[in-house]
C-alpha cells in the first residue's frame, strides 16, 4: 500500500481489511484509533474521546510524554537487542528499579504478564521440587481469577468459560474463593507449593483483597512454608497510591508479577521474588526477547517519570477525588448496587449489563471497559486530573440517562 492510499483510507474499509485477515478472538469496537496526546485518544476521522481505559490499565503516563519517548528513541539508536547471554546496561538498571520499589530481590523480564505469570508458577514449582524432592506440586489459585491465556496461566484462572475449551490444562490448580481465608486453609495439602491471588481482581469485577484475607494467606505461607505469589499486573505500578497494592496491607509476597504500566506502551512484564523464593536457575527458565535494551530504557523511564511527576501521591489525591464522585452517581441511580476500588482502579456494579452503556459512551467520546457483564471498570492514565474526572462524570451520566 502506498502512503496515499494509507491517508485516504476510512475507517469502515480499514475494519473491513482487518476482519478479513485478523482472527476473530476479539469482539471490537467499532474504532480506529490514529493518535493519543495526554489523556485523549483520537480516531483516524479525527474526533477526540477522554480515555478511561488507558490500554487496560498500560499508558500510567497518558499518551505523548516526551521524557519516556526520547528515551526509547535513544535506545532504538544504540541498540534494540543483544540476547540474554550477555549484560546491559539498561536491564541492570531496570533490575534495581523493580526491585527497589517491589521490596523483591530478584527479577526475571518478560514480554508480557501472560508471560510473568508462566514464571511464576515455575518458580513455586522449582521451590517445592528443591524442598520435596518430587514433582507433584499443587498451586491454590482463586474463583472469578484471572492470570492470563497461556496453558499455564489458563490452568490457575479461576473463571470456567475461559478454561474449558483448551482443557486438559497442567493440572495441579486448586481453587479457592477470594476474601474466605477459611476456605483457602481447608485446600493447604501437603502438596501444595503456592497461594496465588490478585492483590485486588480486576477482570473479575474490581474486588480488593481485604486485609483479613490477605495478611491470613502470608500467615498461612509462613506457617506451611510456601510461597505467596501476588499477581499486580493490573493493579501495580502505583495504581492504587503505592506502587504496589500489597504495601496497603502491610505485607511482601514471594513473588510478584507485575507487567501493564510497567512499559507504559512498550510490551515488557516481569516476575520478581524475594532471595528465598529465587529458585530457578541456570537452564529452568529462558526468554529471547525478554530483558531487551529497548524494552528496559521504557521501564526506566517509567520509573524516571514516576519519580519526577510524584504520580503517587497525585494518585491518591485524584483517586480520593474519582471515589467521592463515583459515589455519587452510585447514590444517583438505582441500577447501580455497587462501588468499590481505591486509587484509579474502582469499578461500579450495576444490576443489568454495562455493554448498552459502554457503546453509548464511546458514541459521546468516552472510553470505558467492563469487568464482566454488570461492572465498569475505571483505569485512566495515571495522569488525569480532577477536570477530566469532571468530564468523565458528565459523558457516564449522560449514558446511563440515555439507555435507562
Amino acid at each position: 500500500m502506498s502512503k496515499s492510499e494509507d491517508k485516504s483510507l476510512t475507517a469502515k474499509e480499514c475494519m473491513q481489511r482487518t476482519e478479513e485477515v485478523i482472527m476473530h478472538t476479539y469482539n471490537r469496537y467499532p474504532i480506529v484509533w490514529d493518535k493519543g496526546s495526554g489523556v485523549d485518544l483520537y480516531d483516524i476521522e479525527g474526533k477526540k474521546y477522554l480515555d478511561f481505559v488507558s490500554g487496560i490499565a498500560v499508558h500510567a503516563l497518558g499518551y505523548e510524554n516526551e521524557k519516556w519517548k526520547t528515551a526509547i528513541k535513544d535506545q532504538l539508536d544504540k541498540l534494540t537487542h543483544i540476547s540474554n547471554y550477555y549484560y546491559s546496561v539498561p536491564m541492570m538498571q531496570a533490575a534495581e528499579n523493580v526491585t527497589k520499589a517491589s521490596g523483591m530481590d530478584r527479577v526475571f523480564f518478560t514480554n508480557s504478564g501472560t508471560e510473568a505469570v508462566e514464571g511464576a508458577i515455575k518458580t513455586a514449582r522449582k521451590y517445592y521440587y528443591n524442598k520435596k524432592g518430587k514433582a507433584d506440586s499443587e498451586i491454590i489459585a482463586m474463583d472469578h481469577s484471572f492470570h492470563g491465556r497461556s496453558l499455564g496461566s489458563l490452568s490457575v484462572t479461576g473463571t470456567k468459560k475461559y478454561r474449558e475449551a483448551f482443557e486438559p490444562l497442567i493440572g495441579g490448580a486448586v481453587f479457592a474463593t477470594y476474601n474466605d481465608l477459611e476456605d483457602v486453609r481447608s485446600k493447604i495439602t501437603d502438596k501444595t507449593a503456592a497461594i496465588l491471588l490478585e492483590t485486588i481482581q480486576g477482570e473479575g469485577g474490581v474486588y480488593p483483597a481485604t486485609k483479613e484475607f490477605i495478611t491470613g494467606i502470608r500467615k498461612l505461607c509462613d506457617e506451611h512454608d510456601i510461597l505467596m505469589i501476588l499477581d499486580e499486573i493490573q493493579c501495580g505500578m502505583g495504581r492504587t497510591g503505592t506502587m504496589f497494592a500489597y504495601e496497603n496491607y502491610g505485607v511482601k509476597p514471594d513473588v510478584v508479577t507485575i507487567a501493564k504500566a510497567l512499559g507504559c506502551g512498550i510490551p515488557v512484564g516481569a516476575f520478581a521474588t524475594t532471595e528465598k523464593a529465587a529458585a530457578l536457575v541456570a537452564g529452568d527458565h529462558g526468554t529471547t526477547y525478554g530483558g531487551n535494551p529497548l524494552a528496559m530504557a521504557a521501564v526506566n523511564a517509567v520509573f524516571d517519570q514516576f519519580e519526577e511527576l510524584q504520580i503517587l501521591e497525585h494518585v491518591k489525591m485524584v483517586g480520593a477525588y474519582l471515589f467521592e464522585q463515583l459515589e455519587l452517581v452510585k447514590e444517583k441511580y438505582d441500577c447501580i448496587i455497587g462501588h468499590r476500588g481505591v486509587g484509579l482502579i474502582q469499578g461500579l456494579e450495576f444490576c443489568v449489563p454495562v455493554g448498552d452503556i459502554i457503546k453509548k459512551a464511546i458514541e459521546g467520546g468516552l472510553i470505558l471497559i467492563n469487568a464482566g457483564a454488570d461492572v465498569i471498570r475505571f483505569v485512566p492514565p495515571l495522569v488525569i486530573e480532577k477536570e477530566h474526572v469532571d468530564e468523565m462524570i458528565r459523558k457516564l451520566t449522560a449514558s446511563i440517562d440515555a439507555v435507562m
